[in-house]
């Protein structure tokens, strides 16, 4: 089935993301338009200590009108690769570092109407190195055992779904 973008018009322009009209013709021929969330690309970091524990940071996430637990994420910067800003993201968010970051997997978060790609990376040997935290940010730091962390998810105890899928991505090395 053949889709052609026939325009695209900026409607708002964010502090996070813009949103697009996509005008599309559609494999009938005839035409219709979407609505796009245009958000930059990002990455989810599963940061594993030598104890077995797992680092998540609790914060407050306007969608949910609440604090969700995930794994640490953030925003790839502009020009920055992917497993840069996963480096850069545990720093700032949990104060560590990783000697070995191994690619899990990538997807979309919500490919029917935005075009954010996430990268999840699996972050060991971990070691203090502090950047600061975005100001904006207000974080929880915690560790969980990883037993406790597969039984957590196995009984959906987490509402974000990066970490779900980050977890399900690396299911293969650390159950």
């Amino acid at each position: 089935m053949d889709f052609k973008i026939l325009n695209r018009d900026i409607v708002y322009r964010g502090r996070a993301f813009d949103v697009q009209k996509v005008f599309l013709e559609l494999p009938n021929q005839k035409q219709s338009y979407y609505d796009l969330v245009d958000h930059k690309n990002s990455v989810t970091i599963l940061p594993i200590d030598e104890f077995g524990d797992v680092w998540f940071v609790t914060q407050f996430r306007l969608g949910s009108d609440g604090q969700l637990l995930e794994l640490p994420a953030g925003v790839i910067e502009d020009q920055e690769a992917p497993e840069i800003c996963a480096i850069r993201e545990i720093q700032e968010e949990i104060g560590m570092a990783a000697k070995n970051l191994v690619f899990l997997g990538d997807f979309y978060l919500a490919a029917g109407y935005s075009n954010e790609h996430m990268f999840t990376y699996l972050a060991k040997d971990l070691y203090p190195s502090v950047l600061n935290q975005d100001a904006d940010e207000f974080l929880k730091v915690s560790k969980i055992p990883i037993k406790e962390v597969l039984e957590m998810m196995h009984k959906g105890k987490f509402q974000d779904a990066k970490t779900l899928a980050t977890l399900a991505l690396a299911l293969h090395l650390i159950e």
